[in-house]
């Protein structure tokens, strides 16, 4: 029995790069290279797979839902213009601008010289520009200074 192996990654959202109608392929094995077997809006081609978006979704604000009724207008990176993010917000996903991080740098520690208790998990749980820091053995925010 033939198994056909299906090639990393995801097809890029429908309606990005060259279009050809017609049935160019039916698995990912009929395609050359990484390409992979992709559905279009008029049938399938190899299509080289999608590549996420550079940066990472900013922190979901605190707060109350919006009233109103919350939709996504998104589900993946690529249903976003120019190099927004689908990211989570406190009404569905929506299209926003990747998160450029907090300043500064976080100092270096010795392991096993701080606290091991865990104070945050990320710069989104730490008020205004502190970063959440390891201190040696758990994480804690600080305001770091320079880069």
């Amino acid at each position: 029995m033939f198994v056909s192996k299906e090639k990393p990654g995801v097809c890029p959202c429908i309606g990005w790069g060259p279009r050809h109608c017609g049935e160019l392929c039916s698995r990912d094995c009929d395609c050359p290279d990484n390409h992979k077997c992709c559905s279009t809006s008029c049938g399938h081609q190899c299509i080289a797979p999608y590549k996420e978006k550079p940066g990472v979704c900013p922190c979901i604000g605190w707060g109350p839902r919006p009233i109103g009724l919350c939709k996504d207008s998104c589900s993946r990176d690529c249903d976003c213009p120019n190099n927004d993010k689908c990211c989570s917000s406190r009404c569905g996903r929506q299209c926003i601008a990747p998160y450029k991080g907090k300043p500064g740098i976080c100092p270096r520690t010795r392991v096993g010289a701080g606290s091991c208790v865990e104070l945050c998990s990320s710069d989104c749980d730490c008020p205004n520009n502190e970063r959440c820091c390891s201190n040696g053995c758990g994480h804690h925010c600080i305001l770091c200074l320079g880069d």
